[in-house]
């Protein structure tokens, strides 16, 4: 393969040689960046400028200009250049390119001739004189052919290189042989015994002396002359602590003992004895060296001149340290390391002054010298051990004379020797005595209490004069038991002091100074401490007997200060006063001494002074276990006598002062006890007293009756009967007070436990099913107010009493098959605090009767179930005041049961705040139930109108007009009568179950006009209550309860007239007017002799309340004829308060009006099938008119439960084309008769409407340029309103639009479903009314915009967007007008009206994803424009306003044709070519300013259009949320007067 050929640029000298500089070839050597070219140019215009600016001052003006012009030209030249080579980069490229081809081919060519150039300088010059070498062939063939060269000379072999090894076999025989002469000479001669210890290998015999040297010898020959040759020697002394792992030997030395000793092996006898002198000399010396080094070092580094110090040092001889320096000792205490002067050959031995003895002498020597780790340290330190040791051995014998039978213990490095002080004692409790290695000095603690101050007098003691050793032993006793105290009481509410602030010392003994006691405060009872005195048993001091002292104290700020007497109480309950002075003084009151053993061998008490753990055994054997298993459970420093005590006196002085207190309130008790198994303390009562026996001892002594008038504002307190306490009291079986403590917040809390036999009442509740029933009670001892905790006991017993006395009566009557009041409730629980029970349809609701305290009287809470609510709680406060009036859970039982139906079907109405009535801002409850009594309520709606509810018996329920006063002839002043009520309600009068309801014996004795009335709530009612029926529902209907001792509810009720009655009119039978005999019941309220006199008011039998055991009528048969009353009510027709009196209706027996015959079943759903007239109309045109006075609703009508439940039950609109949420039928129907009332203040107030009179009652009458409006009630179901709009007869001399008959029919159905629709709002009628009032051919193109909203489909598929008008201000339109006001605007010859237009959807999208838009219109009549009406500030509209605008505009300039509206046409064009822009925000969720039309669909402000089309946009909402409708005002021009009309 041929050689690649290297670049020419590689090659050494071929650019130099063969290339010119700067042209082609590999990296260009004279190139420069651009960037360094254009800062060389501009540093050299720079400095070119620099020096014109110095040079030019100096010459002419003609000089100057010509050196500018050059330097101009030159720097414009080289720009120029630059410019041309910058514009020349641009195709570099392709020059590069080229240029490295044309470099590519130079290098090949010159390589070419560069090798031809170099092979011909070969063959002339340096092949010329070329030879080759004469190669020595026979070396060179002997190499390659054997491998050797055999031809060197011999004088390299004999002088270089050596002999030839023995061969291994040879070695071994040899070395075998000379351990044989080795072994025979030493067998043969003399060895001494520290050299016995050798072995022989190898030819060489070891020596080894411990811890001294090992030296190694040999023989040259097997002759006996032969001397010894010394082959190694190893010094085997070692210094571990200072010599830094270095050898104590230099090698030089090594190496002159070596030469030493062999010298003296020469011809010597004894070489081997020689050979050992001479070592153990020098390695004793070296030990001893050592040694003394160690001891220079631990003097100047740990310890001084005090603790150790070097005595005497004679190297190789001794070294004697002395130490314990301190102690005064006649010797000293010193040590001297020494070789034995008497035989060399033995190691070094220590000498100990005071000496020891030879054992320990021998230990310390094998321990610190004769061994492997020779130091000084361990020799000292096991010399102080073994000293320390004896010292603490003597000191055992001294304690041992005066502390008998007490386990010493020393044991330990550092010998330690404890002491116990007390029996049992923890070892961290004894005393520990050491001797400290510096000094000698004994050393003592107790390790538990390192802050005693007694263990340094002790430690003293033991150092000098030990006679006060036992004093001290016994302080320290005295003070551990101390510490013991306080750890005792670490976890009791107690601490432990050990004096007190008296002002002057008690005389007592025990509390004089200086006694062994200890004072424990407890926490709970300030004024208490306990005092506990210590002494030590004479026969064993290490045990402490324990006595307790309990004393009464009071604080004091001087001596000057009165103590009260009644702190000298057996417990004191004297709280201190707050005043300026802290009292900090204590003064002993009284000091009582427990017994130890009464007080810690109660019942069920652990504490046995015979074997507690404190207490030495008698009988090991025998009370070794129970010793055992105490000690596990009581710790040493656990006193069990002083925590029992403490406890004891911390648990029962709180019952002490509570039984001090029944004591002062007369409650008998058993006193404190420890109940059964020792589980707690108890304090049993005996008794309690009958709650309110003052109070009946002051009524009994009172002149006043003991009922008293329902009307009055104090309720009596119940009766408590004597058989009804005897048997309550037979059924309490025990009550116990115990005691619990809160962990949390350290409060103490009474429980009291009672327990009772049985109940009178059986109840459903699964604890309550056994004979013993149980109550606690809990109550706070947050003070020591214990009066305070009576009380409130004595008020719980009050709750049980009380009610106790409502359920025995009870339960006889719940026992009576013949009340059913099984059927009507069930009782779910009784717990003698509270009677719970349920009732209702699934007897799911619940009502928990219980007594107050606070109000001195029963209170009532309601509960609703799993799947209904209770309405009762909306008149708890009524019929808790009925319960305490009455007294009679039956009758409460009834009322429950029977007002259930109705009161639910009541709450069943909307309670929510409705904005936009009568003011957009204000708030209005739609439904507000206002309970006078259990059986009267009045229900106000709006804050306009009101309907009074009576509940009565068998399910019927009497609703009349609550503006009407039911004592004067005049309205409430704040509500409004109700026009067409009474049509309205007899729409649901069933006559067949009202006259069902009624008792066989009422048309023979009707009760009184007045009492039907007033049960309840008017003067009246507690006369009925004293005739013997409780409720409504106790009368004729059904029989009151039949107790044993309720005799008088046997008998019927007395013909006396009531307290409330007329005396005028006494009570006489009354003839009936038809055939057949009938008798009627006194009654006070008329005088039944002889028939009503003409002026005297009744009213006709459309009105009458059918029979009922509240409201007894004639009977249905009687035959009534026209009457002089007839004539009168038919010329006062328009009287409200003189035919229809409240007070006076309902006349028994007297002639009526005729009314139309009511069917069975009739409701406004019932159609007609046979003749005669029903409802409102027919035949009878003086009934309807009537029933349609708007005082005709004062008259009660009666409905059933089923009525009032339909009638209060959302249902959907009668009106099918209206399609709203479901809204009750009496929300329907007031909030149409709201709406009528608000149109005639409208037509009032308008001066642009005119009323007209009408004959039919509750018809608005009205007019506008060219139509008349008739607005009225639809007669079938009163729900909706109706308008009918007739075009009036063109006037002579002023021509009117005439619209056609289609156009009015738009305008009646757009009236009946958009404005007149549910939610009512009056706003949208004023904006109806403006719009009616417009000009015929305006009011054409509106018509046309109703009809397209109504109908979108009209519109054909060219229009893009929906439209509907809206009747109020929504939210989301521009605030011109406040929000919620009629949005319908009119002055000067213009009308502002909104349009809310919503996009079609398309290309499957959905209606609520439709955007929607709200467009101010404003449409001048006069110039005939239609246009956006814009506000003045100057804000940026949003993209469709603008384009809605400007399409608006481009209209009015192009499209608007002669004589034509441009209303409609102007709005056609814009729902056909409006576009849609992205930039549109998707429609708000909740928006609606009138009635939805179609499904889902949102009128007004809400989204969505027609019933055609069904356009879903926003959720419909009936009612404005109150979020949306903020103050607007003042963000742009009102236009006309203020829209909101007269309020």
């Amino acid at each position: 393969m041929a050689p690649t050929p290297l670049p020419l640029e590689q090659m050494p000298g071929a650019s130099a040689g063969y290339l010119p500089a700067g042209q082609e070839g590999g990296p260009r050597i004279n190139t420069m960046s651009m960037s360094v070219l254009i800062d060389f140019i501009i540093q050299r215009t720079y400095h070119e400028l620099m020096v014109l600016a110095e040079l030019l001052p100096r010459k002419t003006d003609m000089e100057r200009k010509v050196e500018i012009y050059a330097y101009a030209a030159r720097t414009r030249h080289l720009f120029t250049r630059l410019n041309a080579l910058v514009k020349w980069g641009n195709s570099v490229s392709k020059v590069d390119k080229s240029s490295q081809i044309m470099s590519f081919l130079d290098k090949q060519n010159m390589l070419f001739v560069e090798t031809a150039d170099m092979l011909a300088r070969m063959s002339r010059e340096t092949l010329v004189r070329a030879r080759l070498p004469n190669f020595h062939i026979p070396a060179a063939v002997e190499v390659l052919t054997t491998g050797t060269y055999n031809r060197l000379p011999t004088c390299i072999r004999e002088r270089i290189v050596p002999p030839d090894a023995i061969t291994p076999a040879e070695k071994k025989q040899t070395l075998l042989r000379l351990n044989q002469v080795i072994q025979h000479r030493l067998v043969t001669g003399k060895l001494l015994p520290q050299m016995r210890e050798f072995r022989i290998r190898n030819g060489r015999v070891t020596f080894e002396v411990k811890h001294e040297f090992s030296v190694a010898l040999t023989v040259m020959g097997d002759s006996p002359n032969v001397p010894w040759r010394l082959l190694d020697i190893d010094i085997l002394v070692e210094d571990k602590e200072t010599g830094d792992g270095k050898s104590l030997v230099h090698a030089l030395q090594v190496n002159y003992i070596h030469q030493l000793i062999q010298a003296r092996l020469v011809e010597n006898t004894n070489a081997l004895s020689e050979v050992y002198n001479c070592l153990h000399y020098f390695c004793q010396s070296l030990q001893l060296e050592v040694l003394y080094t160690q001891t220079l070092r631990l003097n100047y580094e740990r310890l001084d001149d005090n603790n150790i110090t070097v005595e005497e040092y004679v190297p190789g001889v001794k070294l004697t340290v002395s130490y314990w320096r301190d102690l005064k000792s006649e010797l000293g205490y010193r040590l001297t390391v020494q070789s034995d002067p008497s035989e060399i050959g033995r190691p070094l031995a220590v000498v100990h002054v005071p000496s020891l003895g030879a054992k320990e002498s021998a230990e310390v020597a094998d321990r610190a010298v004769r061994s492997d780790h020779l130091s000084m340290e361990r020799l000292i330190v096991h010399t102080v051990y073994i000293r320390s040791v004896s010292r603490l051995s003597d000191l055992k014998l001294e304690f041992q004379a005066f502390l008998k039978d007490v386990d010493f213990n020393l044991q330990g490095t550092p010998a330690i020797l404890t002491v116990p002080v007390l029996s049992p004692c923890l070892r961290a409790e004894q005393i520990h005595i050491t001797i400290d290695t510096h000094t000698g000095m004994f050393r003592c603690h107790v390790p538990k209490h390192l802050d005693c101050p007694i263990t340094d007098d002790m430690q003293d003691c033991l150092n000098g004069d030990r006679s006060k050793l036992p004093a001290l032993l016994s302080e320290l006793r005295y003070w551990i038991t101390h510490r013991r105290c306080e750890k005792t009481l670490q976890h009791l509410p107690a601490t432990a002091i050990e004096t007190l602030p008296f002002l002057t010392l008690p005389e007592q003994e025990l509390l004089q100074a200086g006694r062994h006691k200890i004072y424990v405060k407890l926490h709970r009872h300030p004024n208490i401490i306990l005092v506990v005195q210590l002494k030590e048993k004479s026969a064993m001091p290490n045990e402490m007997e324990y006595t307790f002292h309990l004393g009464f104290v009071v604080f004091q700020k001087d001596e000057s200060d009165v103590v009260d007497d009644s702190a000298k109480q057996l417990v004191s309950i004297v709280t201190q006063p707050p005043s300026e002075i802290p009292k900090f003084y204590t003064k002993l009151m009284r000091l009582i001494e427990f017994d130890t053993f009464v007080a810690t061998h109660g019942p069920g008490t652990e504490v046995d002074a015979e074997i507690s753990p404190h207490k030495r055994k008698s009988n090991g054997d025998i009370l070794a276990p129970p010793a055992k298993q105490q000690k596990t459970i009581f710790p040493a420093y656990f006193i069990p006598e002083l925590a029992h005590v403490v406890a004891m006196c911390d648990e029962k002085i709180p019952f002490l002062n509570l039984a001090q207190t029944l004591s002062k309130h007369r409650i008998p008790h058993s006193g404190l006890q420890v109940e059964a198994n020792a589980t707690s303390l108890v304090l049993k009562i005996l008794a309690l007293p009958k709650p309110g026996t003052n109070q009946a001892a002051t009524a009994t002594g009172d002149s006043k009756p003991a009922t008293a008038p329902a009307s009055s504002t104090s309720t009596a307190m119940p009766k408590i009967e004597s058989h009804v306490w005897d048997d309550l009291m037979r059924r309490v079986l025990s009550i116990s007070v115990r005691s619990q403590t809160n962990k949390n917040s350290q409060v103490r809390i009474w429980v009291v436990e009672f327990v009772f036999y049985s109940t009178p009442l059986q109840s459903t509740h699964q604890k309550e099913q056994g004979n013993r029933r149980t109550v606690y009670l809990t109550y706070e001892q947050a003070n020591h107010d214990f009066s305070k905790t009576v009380e409130d006991l004595l008020n719980d017993w009050s709750k049980i009493v009380y009610l106790y006395t409502l359920v025995h009566d009870f339960s006889e009557q719940l026992r009576n098959k013949r009340l059913s009041l099984g059927d009507m409730l069930v009782v779910k629980s009784y717990s003698y605090v509270n009677l719970l029970l349920g009732y209702g349809p699934k007897k799911e609701v619940t009502c928990n009767i219980y007594w107050s305290v606070q109000s001195h009287g029963f209170r009532l809470t309601f509960v609703g179930g799993i799947s209904a609510v209770n309405a009762h709680s909306m008149m708890r406060d009524q019929l808790a005041q009925h319960l305490n009036q009455q007294h009679s859970l039956t009758s409460i039982a009834h009322i429950l049961h029977e007002t259930y139906n109705p009161m639910s079907s009541i709450a069943k109405l909307p309670v929510l705040p409705l904005l936009g009535i009568p003011r957009p801002q204000v708030p209005v409850l739609s439904f507000c139930m206002l309970p006078q009594s259990p059986c009267l309520m009045r229900l106000t709606y709006q804050a306009v109108y009101c309907l009074e509810l009576r509940f009565r018996a068998n399910r019927l329920v009497s609703i009349r007009d609550g503006a009407s006063s039911r004592f004067e002839r005049n309205v409430i002043e704040e509500f409004t009568p109700i026009q067409g009520l009474k049509a309205f309600l007899s729409k649901y009068v069933d006559e067949s179950a009202v006259y069902r309801g009624r008792a066989p014996h009422d048309d023979d004795n009707p009760l009184s006009p007045m009492g039907m009335e007033d049960n309840f709530g008017g003067p009246s009612s507690v006369a009925g209550v004293g005739a013997g029926g409780s409720s409504p529902f106790l009368g004729a209907g059904m029989r009151g309860p039949q107790s044993p001792r309720d005799s008088g509810l046997r008998f019927p009720a007395p013909h006396t007239p009531p307290s409330s009655s007329n005396p005028h009119t006494p009570a006489s039978p009354h003839p009936s007017a038809g055939g057949g005999g009938s008798s009627a019941q006194s009654h006070a309220n008329f005088n039944l002799t002889s028939p009503p006199a003409p002026h005297m008011p009744h009213q006709s039998p459309g009105g009458l309340m059918p029979s009922s055991p509240l409201n007894p009528q004639p009977s249905p048969h009687m035959v009534h004829s026209p009457g002089p009353n007839t004539l009168y009510m038919q010329s006062h027709q328009d009287s409200p308060f003189t035919a229809m009196s409240p007070a006076n209706n309902n006349w028994p027996g007297s002639p009526s009006m005729p009314r139309p015959s009511p069917r069975p079943g009739q409701s406004p759903e019932h159609k007609s099938t046979g003749g005669g007239g029903q409802g409102v109309g027919g035949a009878d045109r003086g009934t309807r008119g009537t029933l349609n006075r708007p005082w005709a609703g004062a008259v009660p009508t009666l409905l059933t439960h089923e009525a009032l439940e339909t009638l209060c039950r959302p249902s959907p609109h009668p009106n099918k084309d209206i399609n709203v949420a479901d809204m009750s039928p009496l929300e329907r129907f007031l909030g149409c008769v709201y709406m009528r009332r608000q149109l005639h203040r409208n037509i009032q107030s308008e001066e642009t409407l005119t009323a007209l009179n009408s004959t039919e009652p509750g018809v608005v009458l009205f007019k506008v340029d060219g139509l008349q409006c008739q607005v009225m009630l639809n007669p079938m179901h009163m729900q909706s309103l109706h308008l009918k709009v007739t075009q009036l007869p063109p006037m002579p001399d002023k021509p009117t639009f005439q619209l056609s008959p289609d156009d009015l029919l738009v305008i009646e159905q757009y009236f009946d479903t958009r404005v007149a629709a549910p939610p009512y709002r009056p706003n949208a009628l004023h904006s109806i009314c403006r719009l009616l009032n417009q000009p015929g051919h305006v009011l054409k193109d509106f018509v046309q915009i109703m009809r397209l909203e109504m109908k979108p489909e009209l519109g054909g598929d060219q229009l893009k967007w929906t439209v509907q008008m809206c009747m109020r201000m929504p939210p989301s339109a521009l605030p011109i007008v406040p929000i919620g006001n009629a949005c319908v605007v009119l002055g000067r010859m213009k009308i502002l009206f909104f349009l809310q237009i919503t996009r079609i959807p398309y290309n499957g999208k959905d209606w609520k994803d439709s955007p929607s838009l709200v467009l101010p219109i404003v449409h001048d009549i006069g110039s005939n424009v239609t246009q956006v009406a814009e506000r003045r500030e100057q804000i940026a509209p949003s993209p469709m306003m603008a384009a809605a605008s400007a399409l608006l505009r481009r209209f009015t300039d192009f499209g608007v044709q002669q004589n034509q509206c441009s209303l409609f046409p102007a709005i056609t064009d814009l729902l056909t070519n409006l576009p849609l822009t992205t930039d549109l925000p998707p429609p708000p969720s909740n928006q609606a300013i009138g009635p939805p039309v179609g499904a889902g669909v949102g009128v007004g402000v809400g989204v969505g259009v027609g019933v055609g089309v069904g356009v879903v946009g926003a959720s419909p909402n009936p009612m404005m949320p109150m979020q949306q409708l903020q103050p607007q005002v003042g963000h742009g021009p009102q236009l006309g007067p203020n829209p909101g009309g007269p309020q």
